[in-house]
């Protein structure tokens, strides 16, 4: 791709170098980390390592996950995992290592940004066995596109998407991503192209059990957002971005409702999912529902 327009990389990387998923943040690490997140830059630890034991190495191999789902994933709330094929024992064990990353990630987010903490939620941990480059897939669901993230089935409401990612890769391989423009930038290209919400169509989807709860105007533009600006060929060659690749024993964390990105490349990644409430941030005038209620001169939630 033809990368017309770029920004100096450190508007949009913050890099932190912290070792320890459990270790002390200073308070100044602390409040350079809030304040960066929220202003939609990704926090990047390049020494921050996620180690496998001897015996999980051997699952770094697509043959772990189910061919439909390309991903591991694990409910920590539950305890429950799916989209893995393997032997009782070795489920058992691919279990216990996504249950250990989860409890690294959330030890890191409760450390570096001890304020979201009381109000964090588990959602799903990932691990991703499979190269992302060349898979043939619709443009909705394909994630070498710039978007920002939301979720068809799982509405957020007044909740943001926070993720942390780590790349296991065993050959030296980066998870090599694109970065787009600022969410407000972003979103006033395309806010006045979304299609309205349907009368009653919140409460269809809750009923007939497609959504995991009500659909709220937020929610809506939101995915209208995810799928026109993946959509549009044009967008995507013109905006303005830049090419990072996270290597193999680094992590990073990033508000990926807010933040636009694409992973062109990569295999082996691991992935913690969180929701915050907006009204645990620093600043929730920075959140994508704030920004989107004053687009539209109304409440979305």
């Amino acid at each position: 791709m033809d990368v017309k327009r770029t920004r100096d990389i450190s508007e949009v990387i913050e890099t932190l170098d912290a070792i320890s998923w459990q270790g002390p943040a200073s308070t100044n690490m602390r409040s350079s980390a809030v304040e960066a997140l929220e202003n939609g830059k990704v926090l990047y630890f390049p020494r921050l390592a996620f180690e496998l034991s001897k015996m999980e190495t051997r699952f770094l191999t697509p043959a772990i996950a189910d061919a439909r789902a390309k991903n591991v994933s694990f409910d920590p709330r539950t305890g429950k995992m799916k989209g893995a094929i393997a032997s009782d024992a070795d489920l058992a064990a691919v279990t216990e290592m996504m249950r250990r990353y989860y409890e690294y990630a959330r030890k890191l987010v409760e450390t570096l940004l001890p304020r979201y903490a009381p109000a964090l939620e588990a959602g799903r941990t990932s691990f991703r066995p499979v190269e992302i480059k060349d898979r043939t897939i619709s443009a909705r669901k394909d994630d070498t596109r710039l978007h920002i993230d939301a979720f068809p089935a799982t509405p957020v409401g007044d909740r943001r998407i926070l993720r942390v990612f780590t790349n296991v890769n065993p050959e030296s391989k980066g998870r090599h991503w694109r970065l787009g423009a600022p969410f407000e930038e972003m979103a006033r290209d395309f806010v006045a192209k979304l299609p309205k919400q349907a009368p009653g169509s919140a409460w269809f989807l809750k009923t007939t059990g497609m959504t995991k709860g009500r659909r709220t105007a937020y929610d809506h533009m939101m995915l209208n957002l995810h799928d026109t600006m993946k959509a549009d060929d044009g967008y995507q060659a013109r905006v303005v971005q830049n090419e990072f690749s996270f290597p193999p024993g680094s992590t990073w964390l990033v508000f990926t409702d807010m933040t636009s990105h694409a992973a062109m490349g990569g295999q082996h990644l691991f992935e913690q999912t969180f929701y915050l409430p907006v009204h645990a941030m620093e600043n929730d005038n920075k959140a994508p529902l704030r920004v989107l209620e004053r687009l539209a001169a109304r409440p979305l939630v």
